[in-house]
């Protein structure tokens, strides 16, 4: 058979029209940390990053000492300076003790903090995707896709005036921006000894170097942005896939920016820029690549199973094996890592999904700015769980936090005038309105997934493994009750359904040995609506928001049954003179029987609620999930793509 080294890459197609800016929060952890933590060093001697951060931003000692982040016994984090010092991720904590005995380790078991300032990150920086595409990844990392904004404002750029020109980060407002030099991309960029002018530039590659320049100076306001009114500061990365501009994002840490310039496809007298820059990289190092898959890749191009570091706790390699090993490797293509990846229970596609990632390519999408979370996953990890009380006091624990999670997630709180008929949930304000605790979204399923270790090897070894095992269930109607405490709802979810699921898991006695237990309420849906971002409120305000919009327009007569009148012409009262000209040549015509009032309601039952302020914010609309920022118009999700491409067609 011919080598397929050459095929796969050729038939891959590259997606640059997007620009897309990864966002890493720097030691996110240290910044959390309180002057209590620093005390408690004095005491302890004990330590957490990109969570340090977090730390850092509680108590400003701690950036300038070694401090890292434990759980159980694992350095899950550390910030830069411990890294100088030598500590890394994944690190036990008695080996990282003895590799910096002056680090500062605290404990990190609690990330309410973390999850908290996670999101209100998230909030800040979602608000300049225009297309609502704004994903988080984990708790310090932020994809945002601008390819609207920058696009529109390359449309705005004036080539006379480059270095005063404009950034505009509104469509409707033309003063909303801020002012920068579009003659120089802000930043650092990669490759760094680039001599061609940027003129000549933006020539060669049409509008791809454009388009960049503008995403750096864009990633740069939201850098300063960002640490100005949130306290953090951030790693930046620009390109127009998520795979490289998360890779090009750690060229320049921390508090610093990268851009890779073009080309991005191969010249005919050299290569790509993508190319040159993933070749330098561990195959373990590509996202989308985790350690199994990257442990038989590197195999198979050293002939022999990599050996592995046993100091990391959940594996590393000793043999380094890089990219551009793996894609010159004889007859490697998509059949290859078909035959060394595939098999019962691969993924559908990973062979092409996989050499794609190993030539730059990456196509997935930047998710949605989602309203409520997919689904909600609480886990520990264990030295030695074997017995079964100590099973049912770590399931205790871990449906309490769930339990705590999905209220803070899940729940939304809402005031309404006080009316007779109390629900459940809900509280007496003292201004005559009652506060109503509501489910925005539900889960539908409960999840116990166990972690068991190995039985040793006849020589006293244990394999290492990361296979998880798990079983569902309905989620129980109980923990949807707010009238009870979560300590209660957790007794009776661990005896009556937990337990039950660990013994489906686990039939026999004793002789299990778990290193995991992790709870997850998944398959999350909202409230009131069908679809997948509907807005989770009651159907009630469809009909308020009805009167709110048409009150301009309803007539009412007193006797309208009695009153014997020719058809009017009525217009609202509020507008102008010009709005009527436009209009008096097709005049709305209301006669008695045509009466504007919601379905449903009379003419006295429709005036009750005219003033109400009954809409919190524009994209509550029931039912739209997504409202155009080109034209103002809500759009049903299954809509969004027609609706974009009906933009996208030429005038």
């Amino acid at each position: 058979m011919q080598a397929m080294a050459a095929f796969p890459t050729k038939a891959l197609k590259r997606d640059d029209t997007r620009l897309i800016i990864h966002f890493d929060y720097d030691c996110f952890v240290s910044l959390l940390q309180n002057l209590f933590t620093f005390i408690r060093y004095l005491t302890l001697c004990c330590l957490i990053v990109p969570y340090a951060a977090v730390f850092e931003k509680e108590d400003p000692k701690l950036r300038y000492l070694p401090l890292a982040v434990q759980q159980k016994q694992i350095i899950v984090t550390c910030n830069y300076e411990a890294r100088r010092q030598g500590l890394h991720k994944l690190q036990r904590v008695t080996e990282a003790r003895k590799k910096c005995p002056n680090a500062i380790i605290v404990l990190g078991e609690d990330l309410t903090r973390f999850r908290n300032a996670s999101k209100e990150n998230y909030d800040f920086l979602k608000r300049f995707a225009w297309s609502g595409r704004a994903e988080r990844l984990g708790f310090d990392e932020v994809f945002i896709d601008v390819t609207d904004m920058v696009d529109y404002n390359l449309e705005m750029l004036n080539s006379h005036t480059l270095q005063s020109s404009f950034f505009h980060l509104s469509r409707n407002d033309p003063t909303l921006g801020f002012a920068f030099d579009c003659s120089t991309i802000a930043g650092d960029v990669v490759p760094e000894n680039h001599t061609v002018t940027d003129t000549a530039m933006g020539q060669a590659t049409g509008s791809l170097y454009i388009r960049l320049l503008l995403g750096s100076h864009l990633a740069q306001y939201l850098r300063y942005q960002l640490e100005e009114h949130q306290g953090y500061s951030s790693t930046v990365g620009i390109s127009t896939s998520k795979l490289i501009s998360k890779l090009i994002g750690n060229v320049n840490k921390p508090k610093g920016q990268t851009t890779l310039l073009p080309p991005y496809t191969t010249p005919d007298n050299g290569q790509s820029n993508i190319t040159l820059f993933l070749d330098e990289h561990d195959i373990g190092k590509i996202p989308g690549i985790g350690f199994k898959t990257a442990q038989k890749i590197r195999g198979h191009v050293l002939a022999h199973p990599a050996a592995v570091d046993h100091g990391l706790v959940y594996g590393g390699t000793k043999e380094n094996v890089k990219v551009r090993d793996v894609r010159l490797f004889p007859t490697m293509g998509v059949e290859v890592l078909e035959k060394l990846l595939g098999g019962s229970g691969s993924p559908k596609g990973i062979a092409i999904r996989v050499w794609s990632l190993i030539n730059g390519i990456d196509t997935s999408e930047v998710g949605r700015a989602r309203e409520v979370p997919q689904q909600i996953s609480i886990e520990d990890s264990y030295i030695r769980l074997d017995a079964m009380a100590e099973v049912e006091r770590e399931l205790k624990l871990l449906s309490r936090s769930l339990l705590s999670r999905m209220r803070i997630d899940l729940l939304c709180v809402e005031e309404h005038e006080d009316v007779t008929g109390e629900r459940r949930g809900t509280e007496r304000a003292t201004n005559g309105t009652r506060s109503s605790r509501q489910w925005l979204a539900y889960p539908k399923t409960l999840r116990l997934t166990t972690r068991p270790r190995p039985a040793r090897n006849p020589d006293g070894t244990r394999s290492r493994t990361f296979n998880r095992i798990s079983r569902s269930c309905d989620m129980p109607a109980l923990v949807l009750n707010l009238s009870s405490s979560i300590e209660d709802q957790s007794e009776v979810l661990v005896r009556e359904t937990l337990i039950p699921l660990f013994h489906k898991l686990h039939p026999e006695k004793s002789g299990w040995d778990l290193s995991l237990m992790n709870l997850c309420a998944a398959s999350i849906s909202l409230t009131a609506a069908s679809s997948k971002d509907g807005a989770g409120r009651d159907i009630s305000k469809m009909f308020k928001m009805q009167q709110r919009v048409l009150k301009d327009w309803k007539v009412e007569e007193p006797n309208a049954e009695e009153l014997d009148v020719p058809p009017v012409s009525v217009y609202p009262a509020n507008l102008g003179d010009g709005a009527v000209e436009a209009v008096e040549n097709e005049p709305l015509v209301v006669t008695k029987d045509t009466l504007l009032v919601a379905d449903g309601q009379d003419e006295a039952t429709s005036e009750t609620h005219e003033n109400d302020n009954i809409w919190e914010s524009d994209d509550e609309v029931p039912g739209l999930g997504y409202t155009c920022t080109k034209c103002g118009l809500a759009v049903p999700d299954f809509a969004i793509t027609a609706h974009e491409r009906f933009h996208d067609l030429p005038d």
